[in-house]
């Protein structure tokens, strides 16, 4: 007993550290109208044309001193896929390509941070698209941290990029005349939820 009390204070004091950290992270929620999500692709070597997706829902746990544990979750509207033309829009969603009939989502969740200066990281984590789960490598720019011009909400920009192969996550269609390699960014604006409890949230939906 006399050689255990001493293992146990150990652990303890040990953990205390990230107990703290924890302790000090927010939870936000994304704000759907100011997040921006596009995406780019070639076309048969011509050009690499544009296309929008919004954000359904999602959130951000976030101590901005301390990045390395900050975490993430959020699920992207495929239905919502912008290409700045009615037929264009349809053709993307249609069964040969995102097939939005059956999956009408995409989801990411973080599983860890490497930071690698104080605004600045890389976000490791799962990218569910198309039926098919692969990880996915996010860099990102942590922008700012403040409360709005009136005070009314405190909000976490950042700025991040990633780029996927379509075919690993089952989208083969056109293989001739549609690129492989999707080039993704990001624009994001969180909202922090003054009134959460600090437990690990689960997906929720945006108020």
């Amino acid at each position: 007993m006399s050689r255990a009390r001493p293992t146990c204070w150990l652990l303890l004091l040990l953990a205390v550290p990230a107990m703290a950290a924890f302790a000090d992270a927010h939870e936000y929620r994304y704000d759907t109208v100011h997040s921006q999500i596009v995406f780019s692709i070639d076309h048969d070597g011509y050009s690499r044309p544009f296309g929008r997706l919004h954000i359904a829902r999602g959130w951000l746990r976030l101590d901005p001193d301390d990045l390395d544990h900050a975490s993430t979750e959020l699920d992207i509207d495929l239905t919502s896929a912008d290409m700045g033309d009615a037929g264009w829009d349809k053709a993307v969603c249609g069964h040969a390509l995102l097939d939005c009939a059956q999956y009408r989502e995409a989801h990411f969740v973080s599983h860890s941070v490497e930071r690698t200066d104080a605004d600045h990281g890389v976000l490791h984590g799962t990218l569910t698209l198309h039926g098919v789960s692969r990880p996915l490598t996010i860099p990102f720019r942590l922008n700012r941290v403040a409360r709005t011009l009136y005070g009314l909400h405190a909000v976490a920009g950042f700025s991040a990029t990633a780029s996927l192969d379509r075919t690993d996550f089952g989208i083969t269609a056109f293989p001739n005349s549609i690129g492989h390699q999707v080039s993704v960014w990001m624009e994001l604006e969180a909202i922090r939820d003054d009134h959460s409890s600090n437990d690990t949230p689960a997906a929720k939906d945006s108020p």
